[in-house]
């Protein structure tokens, strides 16, 4: 008998979907499955939810919500026997999107009952996992408004990057990557693990999940004009043409800001400020197991 734990994050994408008990058991009958589900209420709860159903031992842990919410649970599930399935009713998806893992509830469950895994790359910023991205300067911004709209649609993120083109000021930065140390002021530092970021959008559409790399995106102090054009290519999904832009492939990274005492981050769509102005950042080669179809 197989053994699944259900996360559920109610409100995820405006939280028109119902999956409960009674539901799930439509899918996997008694005699073969045995199954739990639990609900988070907050922000990190889905944290809280996931250690406690790993002490009863589950073979799978199925994640419910949008990219915050897997990124809690999948964050516990790092270097375990224990596989990660994913239900996407959030927003953006991004994660999911990069797993071919469907929208669609049903198809969805249909991945989940096969049990077809396959081992992913994480990375890890500071003690913080992450699975699709991370980023600071602007992204940062742009996440911590996005969140205070308390919205989540693809309007509203729009205009939470609008906002932030105009507000954001980039600060001194020392980084450290691949051999080499170099002293810059970020636009942009944007770090994947994913080839997709949410909305069908990419700053890294080469990423792999299982590559053993990270693909680092840099983007230098820009005027007004210059990032109007780089906001069109990033729409466009063509922000390699812009040649202000600095790409490459690292399996870790350093970045001191000598000026700050905190450093805002965002973590797989979710804002953080660290409490250090020293920010490391790294790959766990094959350290998720993940359902995919």
């Amino acid at each position: 008998m197989t053994y699944i734990h259900f996360i559920v994050n109610p409100i995820s994408g405006k939280g028109k979907h119902s999956i409960t008990k009674e539901f799930l058991g439509h899918y996997f009958p008694e005699t073969d499955f045995r199954l739990e589900i639990d609900y988070s209420n907050y922000k990190k709860h889905a944290i809280d939810l996931t250690k406690k159903a790993i002490s009863q031992k589950p073979d799978i842990i199925v994640a419910c919500g949008g990219d915050g919410t897997i990124s809690e649970i999948a964050s516990q599930l790092v270097n375990s026997n224990i596989k990660l399935g994913i239900i996407p009713v959030g927003s953006g998806n991004g994660l999911a999107s990069n797993l071919d893992i469907p929208k669609n509830i049903t198809q969805a469950i249909e991945i989940i009952k096969k049990q077809k895994s396959v081992a992913i790359d994480s990375g890890r910023v500071n003690q913080h996992c992450f699975f699709s991205n991370m980023g600071l300067g602007i992204d940062a911004m742009i996440i911590k408004k996005y969140e205070s709209t308390k919205k989540r649609t693809l309007s509203a993120y729009v205009n939470a990057s609008l906002k932030a083109s105009s507000q954001y000021k980039p600060q001194k930065a020392i980084l450290r990557y691949n051999g080499k140390e170099h002293f810059v002021d970020p636009f942009l530092l944007f770090i994947s693990n994913s080839n997709e970021m949410g909305y069908n959008m990419s700053l890294t559409p080469k990423a792999s999940l299982s590559d053993g790399y990270l693909d680092m995106l840099y983007v230098p102090r820009i005027g007004f004009l210059e990032k109007m054009f780089f906001g069109g290519l990033v729409v466009a999904k063509q922000c390699e043409k812009f040649k202000k832009a600095e790409h490459a492939m690292i399996q870790s990274l350093s970045a001191e800001l000598p000026d700050r005492i905190f450093t805002d981050v965002q973590i797989d769509g979710e804002y953080h400020r660290l409490e250090t102005n020293k920010v490391q950042v790294e790959i766990l080669p094959k350290s998720l197991n993940v359902l995919i179809a």
